[in-house]
């Protein structure tokens, strides 16, 4: 036996089987981006709900643990809760057998047809369908060409006996599991251990208790990724991985005194090739039995363990109880989750949601800086400058983040979604260095020129504050609800924003010749005021035009 070629053979074929996978996933979820987060944007329905919508969204991105991890995400952001979380992972389990499914089927004559197809389609068809559906179709293809690679390469170990007698030894469930673990947690992909077991059955050298137990045990292995995607998240996070091996180690001691039923099961479930014998006929069958015994496992343990999701999540409370917190950090994101990187459109939803929370400091900052303005000291002017430094923290971890997001591969509709996250994100940014260096600056300057505000010009700027307040209000709620309405409301604002202005301007005109101490001191500083909130009332409008349908005007920069 040439064990060169064989290691060759067996390492290339498993490097082209994942990135096949890598590339249909990619492909698949460019198709179904959208989709996707609308499948996970509605998961509060019933455990039936949660379950199916974990089945169908690992189902399109072929990775059992990105579904995890992104679930991780999303209860560590506090977007689901942990009973919705473990119906979502149990679902995980059952999409993942979609792909076992497509491996047990034996096409690879066909693999080269499918990496052709995907590099003629792009090219014939320019939609963008057809360009997301090339690198899908190329995937697949190549996740059917690594594998008959892997199988042919180990073609010789048929007759190999030391090679006989460890898969002899793979008998035992318990070294078998074991060995399932090791591997798909080296390599990061139960997908990956699944394809090299039903590429040994192929060959007729293993027997399919033996791929079962490996597969049982590749089941465990998975959840590694998802344990190392919960370091540094909040306690909830971690539960909702912790949920993901109590279900997989729980669903492999349920049936592990069944394996050999399991196997009479699928063999009945099974097609036969009774025309064949010996290792021929094991080759025929084990894999089609194999891929079966991975359904019908997560199946049932998903029908029988969704009725106890609350027994669960009592239990991984208690397992990761919650600890002392000293408080979030502003400054630092909370929903900016490397993990959805990969899904653009999901990837987006989190960098709005991010946007909100700068939206929502920023209308914080610009309601403190008001009385720290008129009759505000030193020191509450000087908290609300340091308001600002979070902000810049967070503009700077969205803009970064929408940065990466930009190297993946958009459509048009998720390249427009992003360049109007991005200059949102710049305009509450600005809008925090208004305040921060021009209105606190002109706060200052009061103190320093000892300027009194009157009663009626602090009326006149409060009424001017409030309305500004009113177009950031709806500004930011235009942009973390796509809220179209809502953006129309604050562009309309601007003759209102007007009109205040004009009044505003002949007060001081007014006030200007009463007779008090600096009183052209004071109408310098208070016209100052005024301009700079309807500079604030300029990036709302900037704002809410980035909401506005295609084609609507937009401001000049």
């Amino acid at each position: 036996m040439d064990a060169s070629a064989l290691l060759t053979g067996l390492i290339g074929g498993l490097a082209l089987f994942l990135f096949g996978m890598e590339q249909m996933s990619g492909g698949l979820k460019a198709i179904a981006g959208q989709r996707l987060r609308a499948i996970l944007g509605r998961l509060a329905g019933s455990r039936f709900a949660a379950v199916l919508s974990g089945a169908c969204v690992t189902a399109v991105v072929q990775s059992s643990s990105l579904t995890t991890v992104l679930i991780v995400g999303f209860v560590g952001a506090g977007l689901m809760s942990l009973a919705q979380s473990i119906g979502v992972i149990m679902g995980a389990n059952i999409g993942t057998t979609v792909t076992t499914q497509l491996i047990a089927f034996q096409v690879a004559e066909f693999a080269l047809l499918l990496v052709a197809a995907g590099f003629v389609v792009p090219l014939v068809w320019r939609s963008e369908g057809a360009r997301s559906s090339g690198p899908a179709l190329i995937g697949v293809g190549l996740v059917f060409y690594g594998i008959g690679v892997m199988s042919d390469a180990m073609a010789p170990l048929r007759g190999y006996e030391p090679f006989l007698q460890v898969m002899v030894r793979l008998n035992d469930p318990l070294l078998a599991i074991a060995a399932g673990t090791v591997f798909t947690a080296l390599v990061q992909s139960s997908a990956a251990t699944t394809g090299a077991v039903i590429a040994l059955a192929a060959q007729g050298v293993i027997a399919p208790p033996a791929g079962i137990a490996l597969v049982f045990g590749a089941n465990i292995g998975t959840c590694v990724t998802a344990l190392l995607a919960a370091l540094g998240k909040p306690r909830v996070a971690v539960r909702a991985a912790l949920v993901h091996v109590l279900f997989n180690v729980i669903g492999v001691l349920l049936w592990f005194w069944f394996i050999d039923d399991l196997g009479a099961l699928v063999s009945w479930l099974s097609p036969r090739a009774e025309e064949l014998a010996g290792s021929a006929r094991l080759a025929a069958e084990a894999p089609r039995q194999i891929a079966n015994a991975h359904t019908v496992f997560n199946v049932s343990n998903a029908l029988v363990l969704m009725w106890f999701t609350r027994p669960l999540a009592w239990l991984v409370e208690r397992l990761v109880p919650d600890r002392a917190d000293a408080g979030e950090e502003p400054a630092r994101a909370r929903y900016l989750d490397a993990a959805f990187i990969s899904t653009p459109a999901l990837a987006l939803q989190r960098a709005r949601l991010e946007l909100l929370r700068l939206g929502e400091q920023v209308t914080q900052m610009f309601s403190r800086i008001l009385p720290a303005l008129l009759t505000g000291s030193r020191q509450d002017l000087t908290r609300v400058k340091r308001m600002d430094d979070p902000v810049d923290a967070l503009h700077a971890q969205i803009i970064e983040y929408l940065g990466r997001i930009s190297r993946q591969s958009l459509t048009r509709g998720n390249t427009e979604e992003l360049l109007r996250l991005m200059s949102a994100t710049t305009d509450l940014e600005n809008i925090g260095d208004t305040i921060e260096t021009n209105l606190v600056a002109l706060g200052l300057s009061r103190l320093e020129h000892e300027v009194s505000v009157s009663a009626a010009t602090s009326e006149v700027i409060r009424n001017f504050h409030g309305t500004v307040g009113r177009a950031l209000a709806g500004a930011v709620a235009a942009v973390a609800e796509k809220n179209a309405a809502a953006a129309e409301r604050v562009v309309a604002m601007k003759r209102e924003i007007g009109e205040l202005e004009d009044s505003a301007a002949m007060h001081e005109a007014r006030r200007l010749v009463a007779r008090e101490p600096n009183r052209l001191a004071a109408y310098t500083i208070e016209m100052d005021i005024l301009g700079n909130l309807k500079r604030v009332y300029y990036y709302c409008e900037r704002l809410a035009r980035g909401q506005l349908p295609a084609g609507a005007e937009r401001p000049a920069a």
